[in-house]
């Protein structure tokens, strides 16, 4: 009888969803989920936030055995990464969560859009991140405009300023990782965004192909998408590149309601669980599907080994 290989990988990743509110009006953004009737996102309510994080890290805890993803992979550590909308829009219960996470013994990081970074605000959350997400689409204010990355004044993201508060992150915290996250799309896919990233440098570089899981406005061919991706060639050893099919079942998610949520394969929209504070994590994450080898594939270089 032949064994299906155990994956040892350094960490899990959960992706809290934590608002679908955001300053910016991407006109391609997946973060549209179904309430199903829960109208309130558990970012507004402290006790919701510690018993979330607590049921998250119990349920993905490296020594659980019934967590049902050990039947293939082994983690070391757990890390809660806030994404949204755009989590800074509620910077207290941000930093509440990353710093429950914390004292859980969870590492934690964050995706932003980077509009409501400022020096105090880096100040605040450095000393507590591994990591520290952006979303950058272009260095181009038109083309930012175009695809909707602008506030309701047209204001866009000034590259000059964040790279001040990035740098300012690193000296508060040396260990802080940058991560870049670029949505190839149909008006950013003949940019050269070489220089921008070459000068922020980030640990990792993620081109994701524009996913049309809520509409496909802004999609791209597969022959735009590889071209953009070839012209990049030179930042290869920080460049980690999605397409659509990566991101079907390779994601631990929360959606802003407190449930499991997953890239429905073949068709728009997601696949939810129920509530994870009402039916419990390990119920919930029953009913949505993450492919443990599909997950690992996304962290090649960061795994430890393979065992039968």
């Amino acid at each position: 009888m032949s064994l299906i290989p155990t994956i040892h990988a350094r960490e899990l990743v959960v992706n809290w969803h934590v608002t679908e509110v955001c300053n910016y009006g991407c006109r391609y953004c997946y973060a549209k989920c179904e309430d199903g009737g829960l109208t309130k996102e558990l970012i507004h309510d402290g006790g919701a936030i510690k018993a979330l994080v607590e049921e998250v890290a119990r349920f993905f805890n490296p020594g659980n055995p019934h967590n049902p993803l050990r039947q293939n992979m082994r983690w070391e550590s757990l890390r809660l990464n806030l994404a949204g909308g755009e989590p800074l829009l509620y910077v207290e219960k941000s930093l509440e969560a990353i710093k429950h996470a914390r004292r859980l013994g969870l590492e934690a990081s964050i995706i932003t859009n980077g509009s409501r970074l400022t020096p105090a605000l880096m100040t605040a959350l450095a000393p507590h991140l591994v990591i520290l997400g952006l979303s950058l689409d272009s260095s181009d204010e038109k083309i930012n405009l175009g695809i909707g990355r602008a506030d309701r004044l047209s204001r866009t993201l000034s590259i000059h300023e964040l790279a001040d508060v990035i740098a300012s992150g690193r000296r508060i915290n040396p260990l802080l990782r940058l991560k870049i996250n670029t949505v190839v799309n149909a008006l950013n896919w003949e940019e050269d965004m070489s220089k921008l990233i070459g000068n922020l440098a980030p640990d990792k570089w993620k081109i994701l192909r524009m996913l049309p899981k809520i509409t496909d406005d802004l999609a791209l061919s597969d022959a735009e998408f590889n071209t953009f991706v070839r012209r990049h060639d030179c930042l290869d050893h920080a460049m980690c590149v999605e397409d659509n099919a990566d991101m079907t079942e390779s994601y631990i998610m929360i959606d802003p309601h407190g449930r499991f949520f997953q890239n429905a394969p073949g068709k728009k929209g997601y696949q939810y669980s129920n509530s994870i504070l009402v039916v419990g994590a390990a119920k919930a994450f029953s009913q949505v599907n993450v492919s443990a080898a599909k997950f690992c594939s996304r962290y090649a270089g960061e795994l430890l080994e393979q065992q039968s």
